[in-house]
């Protein structure tokens, strides 16, 4: 086996998850996701045009997912080549609070506490903690306790647990940063287990490393960080170093184009260069392009897109890199189809995840 590997385990779910014959990965049925409202298609023929910076943008034949069923199984397709490329940084990003419909019941009392774009802080745990349950699915072939999901507060770790519990396609180990270390219970704990002594019980508790820095469990193969803030990400970096490029980490929803500062230039290139996006569906820099979305299917290019007011999304430019905020600004400036009247009477989305209902 090659050092830059994924591991024997990983290569497996790589032909489970890939293999035609394998269990179709779809978001369950809810009356969310039957009221979804369609993006798309979004189809380009190829065309070359003056960008604003005077130089050349291609045009591809893009489609953008047209709701959020189609927008999961792109992203699974994502990952599948990911890991064909040996790929095991990676960083996945869906729309803010983007509704998945795979919770059934849950709260319905909403939430007073707007935290993001709008939209209230269960509403965006919610959304994150619905894809990190996709993604546990996807990796069911390697066991669920090879599988860390790990959340920022064992508040909201508690939750998943909670919501999880007894539910055999969610079997995991699910922490948290700032709580239960290797100790942390299953999702799939609802079924009764033998009791245990007092040496069995002690041993548990001195390898759960309660006072010690975060870590994960030992044997993880598959570790999920949801929504990592600043302090989660670095004990992302630490432990990236020190377990090597054998386990697999997976960020979920980090928002890395949203932290202002990262702790070093270390971390910096770390997040930035060595952590792929592997799928990307969000908005772009309000403040530079209104309306505007920016998408990444791996290995595809970058996508930069606008929602009009009436009609399907247009593609204003694709590259193989990131657009940073000026090229976003100079391609939405640069738009032949919007005239100044309309862009001064638009008003600025509250969020993409808005698209999807």
């Amino acid at each position: 086996i090659m050092h830059y590997c994924i591991g024997t385990t990983l290569l497996l779910i790589t032909i489970l998850i890939i293999s035609p014959t394998a269990t179709s990965f779809v978001v369950p049925n809810s009356n969310d996701a039957a009221k979804l409202k369609f993006i798309g298609p979004m189809i380009r023929t190829q065309t070359i045009r003056p960008s604003g910076d005077g130089r050349l943008t291609k045009l591809h034949a893009v489609a953008l997912p047209k709701d959020v069923k189609e927008a999961v199984s792109v992203c699974r397709q994502s990952v599948q080549e990911a890991l064909k490329g040996r790929i095991s940084r990676m960083d996945i990003e869906m729309p803010v609070g983007a509704k998945f419909g795979v919770e059934k019941g849950g709260q319905k009392k909403k939430s007073s506490v707007q935290e993001e774009d709008g939209v209230s802080r269960d509403t965006l745990e919610t959304s994150d903690r619905e894809l990190a349950r996709l993604f546990v699915d996807m990796f069911q072939p390697v066991g669920g306790e090879n599988i860390a999901v790990i959340f920022k507060e064992d508040r909201i770790a508690n939750l998943a647990r909670k919501r999880w519990n007894g539910d055999s396609t969610a079997q995991c180990r699910i922490l948290s940063v700032d709580g239960k270390r290797n100790g942390a219970s299953s999702a799939a704990d609802g079924k009764k287990k033998k009791k245990k002594g007092f040496a069995a019980k002690l041993a548990e508790e001195l390898d759960s490393e309660s006072s010690g820095p975060f870590a994960l469990p030992k044997g993880c193969e598959v570790a999920l960080f949801v929504n990592p803030g600043p302090k989660e990400l670095i004990a992302v970096e630490r432990i990236s170093n020190d377990v090597g490029m054998g386990t697999l980490i997976i960020l979920l929803n980090a928002r890395l184009g949203k932290v202002e500062k990262f702790s070093s230039e270390a971390a910096e290139n770390l997040f930035l260069k060595d952590f792929m996006p592997i799928f990307h569906l969000a908005a772009a820099p309000q403040n530079a392009a209104p309306n505007c979305l920016m998408h990444r299917a791996y290995p595809g290019d970058w996508v930069l897109a606008r929602k009009p007011k009436v009609g399907q999304p247009k593609v204003l430019a694709t590259q193989p890199e990131r657009f940073s905020t000026e090229e976003c600004r100079a391609e939405y400036e640069n738009m032949a189809e919007l005239g100044d009247l309309e862009k001064g009477v638009e008003n600025v989305l509250e969020n993409v995840a808005t698209w999807f209902r």
